[in-house]
């Protein structure tokens, strides 16, 4: 069952959204793919909460369903059983930045804005805003084959933002980059959360990654996923992947990891 009409629920104990309003609701979510003797359990009795405003990072060996559970929440599939809540429809990014090519910067920007009939000056000015918010301006004009990688994504994310969702999806957005490209995006990615107050839900299989922009890191086990352990993040902000404390954390996490890939014998 899925309702696309979560009100501000208050957040439940667990696997939580402290106390601040609820945007996520994931309650005792199963997903089976197939029947009979070929069914696989993807995902098994997962619950959790995310809050309002809140950024967390789902995390797990290949495999464990971390995909899965965005594409439920986002709608794109459907739960066998459990249920899950949202404040209205998502919008989602993946990894690969799946810019049209023949469309500018600005019209890949502005394409979810058409298609909701936003008048033409208002749908202008906000493609000027979130480019500015992204700081590709002077991109504007470009075609998708002139811009890096961290560019492309760069367009992808303001793409997001133009669905004006509350629940952004993120689904390993930085895995095909290289190292310094991802760290310039993380520092990118926090400023416009900071920003814009989204609630964002991030998939990765970089522990540091997850340490270093989480407020909290949700971990799964192995196939089938369930929730094996939640690390509140309560490192300040601004971070770095390289911090001491940072390091520290996801040492910690893999160790949990190990432990959980080690136990299902993957």
């Amino acid at each position: 069952m899925m309702s696309a009409a979560l009100a501000a629920l208050p957040a439940t104990p667990g696997v939580g959204a402290t106390q601040r309003a609820t945007a996520v609701r994931v309650s005792n979510l199963s997903k089976v793919f197939g029947t009979g003797r070929g069914a696989v359990t993807a995902l098994d009795n997962v619950s959790l909460d995310v809050g309002r405003g809140e950024l967390v990072c789902i995390l797990g060996a290949s495999g464990c369903g971390k995909s899965t559970l965005l594409n439920v929440i986002a709608g794109l599939d459907q739960p066998t059983r459990g249920t899950v809540e949202r404040l209205g429809e998502p919008s989602f990014m993946f990894q690969e930045a799946a810019l049209f090519p023949w469309l500018s910067v600005e019209r890949n920007v502005e394409l979810p804005l058409r298609l909701r009939h936003v008048p033409v000056t208002v749908r202008r000015a906000r493609v000027a805003e979130l480019l500015d918010l992204v700081q590709l301006t002077t991109f504007a004009r470009r075609q998708p084959h002139e811009l890096s990688g961290g560019m492309r994504q760069r367009v992808a994310l303001a793409r997001a933002l133009a669905h004006d969702a509350e629940v952004l999806l993120m689904d390993e957005p930085f895995g095909a980059l290289d190292a310094m490209t991802r760290d310039i995006l993380h520092d990118e990615l926090e400023r416009i959360w900071l920003a814009t107050g989204r609630t964002i839900l991030f998939v990765t299989h970089n522990v540091r990654e997850a340490a270093r922009l989480g407020d909290r890191i949700v971990l799964l086990t192995s196939r089938p996923g369930r929730v094996a352990e939640a690390f509140p993040v309560s490192i300040p902000r601004p971070r770095r992947i390289e911090d001491p404390d940072v390091a520290a954390l996801a040492r910690r996490v893999t160790a949990r990891l190990r432990e959980e890939v080690a136990r299902h014998g993957d």
